[in-house]
């Protein structure tokens, strides 16, 4: 099994900066991509960004193209998504994935979750 453990969250103004990590631990051999979901109360969860472990492949939805940025260290397991030019429609539950690259992240293991609120 593959433990995942979010931190970084919190509030912010709009325009201001946050920086999520995500250290992984277990089986790592299991995953191939690692990113970063988010999801409001009673809607889907959305990809945000999410990168293929061994060769840096990244994927960013438009809504966070330019702002956002995923980034990794493979020698700790750890993923990063520094957030600038934060906006109010980026408030949302944060949730770190990882799982086998498919055009996408699909998630089969995820963390528990870091609230991300943006204040106008």
């Amino acid at each position: 099994q593959v433990q995942l453990v979010e931190s970084g969250g919190g509030s912010v103004q709009a325009g201001g900066s946050l920086r999520l990590s995500c250290a992984a631990s277990g089986k790592t051999y299991y995953y191939n991509c690692m990113g970063w979901f988010r999801q409001a109360p009673g809607k889907e969860r959305e990809e945000v960004a999410s990168t293929i472990i061994y060769d840096g492949t990244t994927y960013y939805a438009d809504s966070v193209k330019g702002r956002f940025t995923i980034s990794r260290d493979n020698a700790h397991n750890t993923v990063y998504l520094q957030m600038d030019s934060l906006k109010p429609e980026d408030t949302f539950m944060y949730y770190c994935a990882a799982g086998v690259w498919r055009g996408y992240c699909q998630g089969d293991y995820w963390g528990q979750g870091t609230q991300v609120t943006v204040s106008s």
